[in-house]
């Protein structure tokens, strides 16, 4: 279980995250929704453990993120960050075999090149293990870095998954297949939290959102007790309206229209 209680995040006086607290428990996707600048990757940042919060406190698996050493939390949580930058021609193979380094010491396993393998199948780039990831466009690159984040807890049952804008750059057929994997982890027993700018992606693979703003929690809950009209123009400025889709019985939300004159 992950439990955070009461982080804040300040910088020059301004509260990038103020006093949020939320459990997620294995088998749940949690996405984190708000408008840009509410705190999201701020957070994703802190639940990682690479930046500390100003107060609060942050527990995995019944202890303090603090007290993990760096290769004790890279078997536990694996992170994909928004922005993923590699400079050298690294095959797609290698790209993902770099998230077995912290369960091998000096060459990689038998069990090592079969988890790339099947994470780089599952994720849809196995026909890329032999391209330069350079050469790949921006979708395959970051198909690339997810198979790399699900080599590095593949075999860790249970474990952490931090996923800040995962679908980024995706056409529409990526971004359900990848939502689709992170909810089948879950329901594996995986703990996975998402940040997400489809507010409609969310409340069809979430389990729970997290609704940001300004730094702060705004409502937490199912999809449908979340995505109501009044949130989403709390929260995003945006008139929109809220239908329930007939075959997932998911909210699905209808923004209003805006006209300009320019």
């Amino acid at each position: 279980m992950l439990s955070v209680n009461a982080i804040t995040c300040t910088v020059k006086n301004n509260h990038l995250v103020k006093e949020i607290s939320f459990i997620v428990r294995p088998g749940e996707v949690l996405a984190l929704l708000g408008a840009n600048g509410a705190g999201k990757s701020t957070l994703i940042r802190m639940l990682c453990g690479e930046r500390k919060p100003d107060s609060g406190s942050i527990h995995l698996g019944g202890r303090s993120l603090n007290t993990y050493s760096m290769e004790e939390l890279a078997k536990r949580r694996a992170t994909l960050h928004q922005h993923n930058v590699v400079s050298m021609p690294f095959l797609a193979a290698e790209i993902v075999m770099m998230g077995r380094y912290p369960h091998y010491r000096n060459s990689p396993a038998a069990q090592d090149y079969r988890i790339v393998e099947e994470t780089m199948e599952i994720c849809g780039v196995h026909h890329l293990v032999e391209r330069s990831f350079l050469s790949l466009s921006g979708g395959e690159q970051q198909r690339i870095h997810l198979a790399r984040v699900l080599s590095q807890v593949w075999d860790v049952p249970g474990a952490l998954l931090l996923l800040d804008e995962p679908v980024a750059a995706m056409d529409i057929l990526y971004q359900q297949q990848t939502l689709a994997i992170v909810k089948a982890l879950a329901r594996k027993g995986y703990m996975v939290i998402t940040v997400l700018h489809e507010i409609n992606l969310a409340a069809q693979y979430a389990d729970r959102i997290l609704l940001l703003k300004n730094g702060r929690r705004w409502s937490d809950g199912t999809p449908s007790e979340v995505l109501t009209p009044l949130n989403i123009y709390t929260v995003f400025s945006i008139e929109a309206e809220v239908a329930i889709n007939p075959k997932t019985l998911n909210p699905y939300v209808v923004p209003g229209e805006i006209r300009l004159s320019v």
